[in-house]
C-alpha cells in the first residue's frame, strides 16, 4: 500500500531498538524519510549508517521541552506527515510494592512521552489536512496482567487518549490509531524473560513458554509484524481508520 505521500516524512520515538527500529526500517523502505528520535546519540546514528534512517534526534519523550525542541528541529528539515510514537519502558513488581514513583514513571514515558510528541506534530498536520499518529499501546493497554499494574494503566491510558483525539481531529485529514503488541521478541521482553528466570528459576525456554501461553499461536510477536501494521496505518488506503486500537498478538484478544 503506498505511504501518505511519496515524500512523506516520519518521526519515529523510542526508534533505536526492539519495534521502533524495525518501524524506522518498514517505513524507510516504503519510501518515507524517517527521523529517530531516542536518548543515545550513538544508537541513533548507527541506524542512520545502517540506512534505517535519514536523521536523528535527541530527546528523553519524558521531557516536554526536549520532546518539542527536537521535533521542531526535524520538522524544520521537512515538515512531519508521520508521527509513530512507540516510546515505552516496562517495570514489574506486585501491586503493594509498585510505589508512586513507579507509577509517575511509567505515566510520564508510556503516556506523556505519547502525549508530548503528538502535542508537537498535531497543529502543522491539521493545518495542512494531513497526517498520521499511532502511538505503539500494548495488549496491557486492552487487559490486565499481573504484577504490571503502573505499566498497564499507563498502556491503558494510551488508548483512551488515541480515541478522544482520533474524534477531535477525525475532520482534519489527520487520523490517530494505536498498535497493540502482544508479547513481542525484543530487549524489553527479555528484561522480563530475565526477571522470571531470576524469580522462579526456570530455564530461558521456560521462561518464553511461560509469555507465550498468553498467545494462541503459541509464540512471540516478531517486531517486524507490528511494523507491516503500522505501514499500513499509515497508508493511504487507512484514511478511514482512526480511533482504533489495532492488535498484534496472534489471537489472545
Amino acid at each position: 500500500m503506498p505511504i501518505l505521500s511519496p515524500t512523506s516524512h516520519a518521526l519515529v520515538t523510542g526508534g533505536g531498538r526492539g519495534i521502533g527500529r524495525a518501524i524506522a526500517a518498514a517505513l524507510s523502505q516504503a519510501g518515507c524519510t524517517v527521523t529517530v528520535l531516542g536518548r543515545n546519540r550513538e544508537t541513533l546514528q548507527g541506524l542512520v549508517s545502517a540506512g534505517i534512517a535519514q536523521a536523528i534526534a535527541v530527546a528523553d519523550v519524558a521531557d516536554p521541552h526536549a520532546v518539542n525542541e527536537a521535533i521542531a528541529r526535524a520538522a524544520e528539515r521537512q515538515p512531519i506527515d508521520i508521527l509513530v510514537a512507540n516510546a515505552g519502558a516496562a517495570e514489574s513488581a506486585p501491586f503493594a510494592k509498585s510505589d508512586a514513583a513507579m507509577f509517575r514513571r511509567m505515566l510520564d514515558v508510556n503516556l506523556m512521552g505519547v502525549v508530548h510528541s503528538a502535542q508537537a506534530v498535531l497543529r502543522p498536520m491539521v493545518q495542512r489536512k494531513s497526517g498520521r499518529i499511532v502511538a505503539v499501546a500494548s495488549t496491557a493497554g486492552l487487559k490486565g496482567y499481573a504484577y504490571v499494574s503502573a505499566y498497564s494503566a499507563a498502556k491503558h491510558a494510551v488508548i483512551g487518549l488515541v480515541k478522544s483525539l482520533a474524534l477531535e481531529v477525525a475532520s482534519s485529514g489527520v487520523t490517530v490509531n494505536a498498535v497493540c503488541p502482544g508479547f513481542t521478541d525484543t530487549d524489553l521482553v527479555s528484561g522480563s524473560l530475565d526477571l522470571i528466570m531470576s524469580k522462579t528459576g526456570r530455564s530461558r525456554e521456560e521462561a518464553i513458554a511461560e509469555l507465550t501461553k498468553h498467545n494462541p499461536q503459541g509464540r512471540l510477536v516478531t517486531p517486524e509484524e507490528v511494523a507491516d501494521a503500522v505501514v499500513w496505518l499509515c497508508g493511504t488506503g487507512a484514511g478511514a481508520i482512526t480511533g482504533q486500537a489495532i492488535v498484534v498478538a496472534g489471537g489472545e484478544i
